[in-house]
């Protein structure tokens, strides 16, 4: 019953992951969903921007801290080593929802893009959508969403340790899926200020959690993730590797 359980569970916490994400991206590309990132009444200037900061820290908090190895070492004391990864999962998919249930509108216009330039913009948005699903398929999707982990517990097999390979995008830019996420965000035909002050807060969040996450590929596969900064870049193809 338990291996059941467990795998009902990770199934779940899948299904819900992939609702939030399908709502995140119309979200964030003014789809007709309830909520969008320019949808509902602006309030206050200042307590906008404070909710909406403390929303995206929150958002950041539960992304950072519970992905990393100290924080997992403990959390797996009271969570079922199994379910770890879908416990995880759910919880980063709650803090997505959140902020899209939450988000404050600021809808002063930055900047507005008609005919071919709004067209290849949107094109960069949506193939930045693309490039964070696929990135994700690349390495190992199933794993990285803790559907592996609890079918392994359920069928009485061991998952063998994680070995270094770089598919396709990983050849070109070490962390493809956030650049994913920082082309589909910012790439906007319409930008408004909430979106603008989103699409900030999300690279800023990127750029910090890029660091920790270096630090345990290092820790974790030494010399080769070390070669691997060298030859390629961190985000960005045409910007060289600081690490060379």
């Amino acid at each position: 019953m338990g291996k059941l359980l467990s795998v009902l569970y990770g199934v779940a916490s899948y299904a819900f992951f992939f609702v939030v994400f399908l709502y995140a991206l119309a979200f964030v590309e003014d789809l007709p969903v309830p909520k969008t990132i320019d949808s509902g009444t602006g309030g206050p200037l200042v307590s906008t921007l404070l909710i909406n900061a403390l929303l995206l820290g929150v958002f950041a908090v539960q992304h950072s801290v519970m992905a990393r190895p100290a924080f997992k070492a403990w959390w797996t004391k009271f969570v079922p080593p199994p379910v770890e990864r879908s416990t995880y999962v759910l919880f980063a998919s709650l803090a997505l929802a959140l902020v899209c249930w939450q988000w404050r509108p600021l809808p002063q216009n930055v900047w507005t893009l008609t005919g071919p330039a709004a067209t290849a913009m949107l094109a960069v948005s949506y193939a930045g959508w693309l490039v964070v699903l696929s990135s994700t398929f690349l390495i190992n999707h199933f794993d990285l969403f803790g559907l592996r982990q609890v079918f392994a517990y359920a069928s009485g097999r061991e998952i063998p340790p994680p070995h270094f390979v770089t598919p396709l995008f990983y050849r070109v830019v070490r962390h493809p899926l956030y650049l994913g996420f920082i082309m589909a965000i910012c790439a906007a035909p319409v930008m408004s200020l909430g979106h603008l002050i989103f699409g900030v807060g999300i690279t800023a969040y990127i750029l910090i959690a890029i660091q920790f996450e270096e630090h345990d590929m290092v820790n974790h596969f030494g010399d080769t993730y070390r070669g691997y900064q060298k030859r390629v870049s961190m985000i960005l193809p045409w910007i060289p590797s600081s690490k060379s």
